[in-house]
């Protein structure tokens, strides 16, 4: 292992600082504390990881603070972790900050010694403190500072008055000579290193650590033989599924009606601006007709849910139940060849596929992290939700937002079986291989951060997604309305590429019109059942909302039953990704080929399952 060697600092700091530590620490939020507003999240150069970077100030003094990955250790096992160890065997921060959790110093340890065995230049920042008190645990800070000769101080970083400590450590350890020389220690490489190092970790912490009780996690502990036993763990898992996705509906179909009719009233504002300066009426139409009506389909549509459904996502994550989903989900995934933490992964794709794709950087295993790409579609996105509800309600459940919140999870759960179903069938074929062995940490649970939580469902992810959605959905609708508006002979180009799919939309229980808006609808699902009611209203545009009984009464008067509807919505759930999503996909693999197959595994899915089911009704006569 090369020694560390010292780079020179930016001119505009003081220092820069690395803040490393094990997933799960608080370490986010330790960053978020020391550096407020001032910072940005970006990739790695050269690699997909995205690394967040911001700045503190002590006193006068303007620091750099780099949040590394979080990592068990500096053998990296996963692009994350590599990350982390190449950054610090850099040289390149004046110190690193070792944020470690006080109810679990043990584990946590195995990093602090690693990180000595490279550099001198560290701080431990022993985090949540109060959850440590809570539960009867103390951690003598002065005996573990002399027991490790760095300096340690506790935390709680959520409360930014007991951070004052810290920053003084902080500046302290940064300003030692830079120029000295950090003796070349060889990392624990082998075995019996490895082993000694966890035992060197455990005396320490067995030291430094006092319980009040000997049965200390006791509810931690009976919790999770509730939430991980079977079968009550899958039981309150799908009853958990089923409340989120009814506190959406109740919570989002007001807002989401408000904000259509505000956007829409906006948009009638601005091509009367445009008429009032004599704007060409091609020009307006599609400025207004085209690009702005579909946004302002996908922001009402997506904006709403999402607001609810991200921060109870991260909610989940904050109070630490995410990790025993994963625990349950571990043996189904296995059988299949495939990582548990995929479970991770593919519920994160029920509120953006791009962003499931993403996650799916958590998973070590090459072949692994491959399966949970190409099959992550297989769970409808936030963006299918609209689709769905509007058939379940329009067609099969009417009045009640639990009896669609039910039956909407038992399509849910169909993708999930879906999701088995692809991944064991690519396991035994073009990704062929064992499970890996990987150690799944179950935190404690926490009390949840509700300001964090907002910041980063809102910020990370609601604006994040719905930002990417409309970017591709403007020129999108600028396409329609082309497409719309060039007729050939008395019909225009939507008509006519709707009659041409026509034999094959009716092969799987649809129509033409229908098979084509899930086509035209690729930038952004929202947009399905508004091209499909403007085809069939022969319109050159689309409608500016109409309720459900008017949407179902255009539906019927067009051939439509409860066959057709379930038919859609079963394509609705499986069939090709959105445009996001595969670009996604391309920038993660780097690959065309392994785009194409994501893209065709849920279509020849949903197409398979639509006309069986079509043919087995037919015959029965139904």
């Amino acid at each position: 292992m090369k020694p560390l060697q010292k780079h020179a600092c930016p001119a505009s700091y003081t220092g820069v600082i690395a803040l490393a530590g094990n997933p799960n620490v608080g370490k986010s939020t330790v960053f978020n504390a020391l550096t407020g507003l001032h910072q940005h999240t970006g990739n790695w150069p050269g690699k997909t990881v995205a690394v967040a970077v911001g700045s503190f100030s002590i006193e006068k003094e303007r620091y750099k603070l780099v949040d590394l990955p979080g990592t068990y250790s500096l053998l990296p096992h996963s692009q994350e972790e590599e990350i982390a160890r190449d950054y610090i065997l850099s040289g390149q921060a004046d110190a690193v900050v070792a944020v470690c959790d006080a109810t679990c110093l043990e584990r946590n340890l195995i990093l602090v010694l690693h990180l000595l065995s490279v550099t001198d230049r560290v701080v431990v920042c022993l985090n949540l403190m109060d959850e440590a008190k809570r539960k009867g645990i103390g951690v003598d800070t002065e005996k573990l500072s002399h027991l490790l000769g760095v300096p340690v101080v506790g935390v709680t970083a959520r409360r930014k008055r007991t951070l004052a400590p810290l920053l003084t450590a902080i500046r302290t350890v940064s300003s030692r000579a830079k120029g000295d020389p950090v003796p070349e220690v060889g990392l624990a490489e082998t075995e019996e290193a490895a082993a000694a190092l966890v035992s060197q970790a455990e005396e320490i912490a067995e030291a430094a650590t006092s319980f009040r009780s000997a049965d200390y996690a006791r509810r931690d502990r009976r919790l999770d033989r509730i939430l991980t036993g079977r079968p009550w763990g899958y039981i309150i898992m799908t009853a958990l599924l089923v409340f989120l996705l009814w506190l959406t509906i109740k919570g989002a179909n007001v807002p989401s009606r408000i904000l259509s009719d505000t956007l829409f009233k906006v948009g009638d504002a601005l091509a009367a601006l445009l008429v009032r300066w004599q704007t060409p009426a091609w020009l307006r139409g599609a400025l207004i007709d085209g690009v702005y009506t579909v946004l302002a389909w996908v922001v009402s549509v997506m904006l709403p849910p999402m607001a609810i459904f991200f921060p109870l996502f991260t909610l989940l994550e904050d109070i630490g139940y995410m990790p025993r989903i994963a625990f349950n989900l571990d043996r189904p995934f296995h059988r299949c060849s495939a990582c548990g933490k995929q479970a991770l992964t593919m519920a994160m794709g029920f509120g953006c596929n791009a962003a499931g794709v993403t996650g799916c950087r958590i998973i070590d295993s090459p072949r692994e992290k491959l399966l949970a790409i190409l099959t992550n579609s297989f769970v409808p996105c936030n963006g299918r939700f609209p689709i769905l509800l509007a058939l379940i309600t329009m067609f099969f459940v009417t009045g009640s937002a639990l009896g669609s919140a039910v039956m909407l999870t038992g399509f849910l759960l169909l993708g999930i079986g879906a999701t088995f179903l692809a991944t064991k069938l690519l396991s035994a074929t073009v990704l062929r291989g064992e499970a890996s062995s990987f150690t799944l940490e179950l935190p404690p649970y926490r009390k949840p951060q509700l300001g964090q939580i907002l910041v980063r469902s809102v910020l990370d992810r609601t604006l994040f997604v719905l930002g990417r959605a409309a970017a591709v959905a403007a020129p999108a609708g600028l396409v329609l309305w082309i497409l719309a508006n060039c007729p050939i002979a008395d019909k225009n180009v939507l008509q006519l590429c709707a009659e041409a799919l026509e034999p094959l939309g009716r092969l799987m229980g649809m129509d033409g019109v229908i098979l084509l808006a899930f086509i035209l609808g690729w930038p952004a699902n929202e947009t399905v059942i508004p091209i499909m009611l403007m085809i069939y209203l022969s319109q050159g545009r689309l409608s500016d909302g109409a309720s459900a009984a008017q949407i179902r009464q255009i539906l019927l008067e067009n051939g439509w039953d409860w066959s057709t509807a379930l038919s859609t919505a079963l394509f609705t759930i499986l069939h090709w990704p959105c445009s996001t999503t595969l670009l996604t996909i391309h920038r993660e693999t780097k690959s065309v080929k392994w785009t194409l197959l994501a893209a065709a595994l849920p279509t020849v899915f949903g197409g398979g399952i639509c006309i069986a089911m079509h043919l087995v009704l037919s015959a029965a006569g139904l």
